[in-house]
């Protein structure tokens, strides 16, 4: 449009100078002249159609910069909140790092506590636990000498008239019961063949002792300090057992199973009196019927360790 308008004005100005001169006619130049007015109508519209996009392209950007401020604005803002915010989370943490740090005290010491509490409910559960185990072998005990002392109470009372005679004594020595029975009722001295007198009462002593369940029994015999040397007895310990032997064959002929006796003889070496006169030597020569000790009733190995 620059271009023809330079164009249209370099050609206007040729036809005023040959109009002037009288070389262009006035149709000629009023034609130019129209030609020049319509170019610079067409410029100043384009100039107008330029200027008015421009303006709005200003306004666009103006709009487009007011835009960008505010949110420029809003984005301060939120930077300055945003940095609030990360120094309170900052302080926050810090806090925080103080308390997990303390309560890491806190828990260490608790644990500490508990393991100690733990060590101690262990300590108790097995302090619990042994005397359990205690009271219990004292409830076994018990029941044992219970049962003992019904024994003890039954064979007393059902041999009470041999008791009141004199025939026999039912002791507790050394804590076994057992039923004794002086020699001098039974054999002569330095016999081993049961008086005939005494049969009748060792009869009635194998009838009692035969209604007696899960009981062993040992018949044993004893001496004074007195020795015997003769070609059947070298000693005392020979006596002692020929006589328990025989005493034991008498209550099984008489009732009693031979899988529950047995037969022993200590001849002088277990006396109930020091041997000292003749009434005290007489106490020392017996024969002893000794209830073994139900081994149900004792306590076991395992409760004999825990109770140490």
């Amino acid at each position: 449009m620059k271009t023809s308008l330079t164009s249209a004005l370099r050609s206007l100005a040729l036809l005023a100078a040959f109009a002037a001169s009288g070389c262009v006619t006035t149709g000629t130049y009023n034609a130019k002249v129209a030609e020049l007015e319509g170019i610079d109508q067409q410029h100043s519209q384009a100039a107008a159609a330029r200027e008015k996009t421009l303006q709005g392209r200003i306004a666009e950007l103006e709009a487009d910069l007011a835009a960008k401020e505010q949110r420029l604005r809003e984005l301060s803002g939120q930077l300055a909140a945003a940095s609030a915010e990360r120094d309170q989370l900052r302080k926050n943490l810090d806090d925080s790092t103080a308390l997990v740090g303390e309560l890491k005290k806190r828990l260490e010491k608790l644990g500490q506590n508990v393991d100690a509490l733990t060590n101690q409910k262990s300590q108790l559960a097995a302090a619990l636990d042994d005397s359990k185990a205690r009271l219990e072998e004292l409830r076994k005990q018990k029941a044992a000498a219970d049962a003992l002392a019904a024994t003890f109470r039954s064979l007393v009372d059902r041999l009470r008239s041999m008791i009141d005679a004199g025939q026999l004594k039912v002791v507790i020595r050394d804590g076994r019961m057992l039923i004794a029975m002086p020699n001098d009722i039974l054999f002569d001295s330095g016999r081993t063949d049961l008086k005939k007198e005494a049969q009748a009462a060792l009869a009635k002593v194998a009838q009692v002792l035969a209604t007696i369940d899960n009981r062993r029994f040992l018949v044993a015999g004893h001496t004074d300090d007195v020795p015997i040397h003769t070609a059947q007895f070298p000693s005392n310990w020979e006596l002692s057992t020929a006589r328990a032997v025989e005493v034991t064959r008498f209550l099984v002929t008489h009732g009693m199973k031979p899988q529950v006796l047995a037969a022993a003889g200590y001849g002088e070496f277990d006396p109930v009196m020091p041997n000292e006169g003749a009434e005290k030597r007489a106490l020392n020569r017996r024969i002893e019927i000794v209830l073994e000790p139900n081994l149900a009733e004792l306590p076991s190995m395992d409760a004999l360790a825990a109770t140490h």
